[in-house]
């Protein structure tokens, strides 16, 4: 096959008339019964540089309407809708307001700010403030089975110290786990001296805390909060839970040391080696 058309541009390729050529070219051969592989070398060489020659036959590009694209342009983008806005707070009644509180204070497993209270009641933060407190007192007067005590950021309900006993009975006596006389000095230890090292712990108490320790992280009690840029031990401090158990608001409602240490005498006669 030659290309009788040299010295002119070469006309793009049309892979359709390519494909035809392609077929009569087998058919020729197989009219001729040549099945010579080298034939069919020499015919796909040809055709490899006739298309290196010859630029590839471009597709037509659809025009888009002028109309079309005008209306594209002038028509403005959807805009979002809007969100909704939340409810108002509005005053409650104030035995609505009371009825609200317990209900949700009953149900909560951890100490719950007056925010969350306000919103889950769509009132003023302030009413729900002012309702707390009035429903704490008014257990208190009547002295009720429970009180109401704010722990932390937060509120919560507890039964009455005085009702222990009836609680205690009707739990069964050793039900609950109650800590070690180890792991409460332990724990008072990291109370007042945290964040405080493990060592300075043990050093402090006169003993290994190792395992004293993993029960109190265990526990919720303690964390670690750090390392000790000295010594590189892990420093630890008590955890929210800590005060929640103890009913305390913060670690400044500890009580202080001070009236609880012996006298210096009184130690001396019980540690005349000291």
């Amino acid at each position: 096959m030659t290309d009788d058309r040299a010295g002119q541009d070469p006309a793009p390729i049309s892979w359709e008339a390519l494909a035809a050529e392609l077929a009569a070219t087998r058919e020729q051969a197989a009219e001729r019964g040549d099945a010579d592989p080298t034939a069919w070398d020499a015919v796909a060489a040809e055709l490899a540089a006739r298309v290196a020659e010859r630029p590839v036959e471009e597709q037509p590009v659809p025009a888009v309407p002028v109309e079309d694209v005008a209306a594209a342009v002038a028509e403005p983008a959807p805009e979002p809708e809007p969100a909704p806005e939340p409810e108002p707070a509005v005053l409650l009644d104030p035995v609505e307001l009371r009825g609200g509180l317990e209900a949700l204070l009953f149900v909560v497993d951890d100490p719950v700010d007056e925010e969350t209270l306000a919103a889950a009641l769509r009132c003023p933060p302030e009413q729900v403030r002012q309702g707390l407190a009035e429903l704490a007192a008014g257990y208190d007067e009547r002295s009720a089975g429970i009180a109401l005590r704010r722990v932390g950021e937060g509120w919560r309900l507890y039964t009455r110290e005085d009702h222990a006993g009836v609680v205690e009975r009707y739990l069964g006596e050793g039900q609950r786990s109650r800590l070690t006389q180890a792991a409460l000095e332990t724990l008072a230890v990291i109370a007042y001296r945290q964040p405080v090292t493990r060592a300075r712990v043990s050093a402090i108490r006169g003993v290994g805390v190792d395992g004293v320790m993993r029960t109190l992280i265990g526990r919720g009690l303690v964390r670690e909060v750090g390392s000790d840029p000295d010594s590189g031990g892990g420093l630890y401090a008590t955890t929210p839970l800590f005060l929640e158990r103890l009913g305390l608001a913060s670690l400044a409602e500890l009580p202080e040391l001070a009236p609880l240490l012996p006298e210096t005498a009184t130690f001396l006669e019980e540690h005349p080696d000291a």
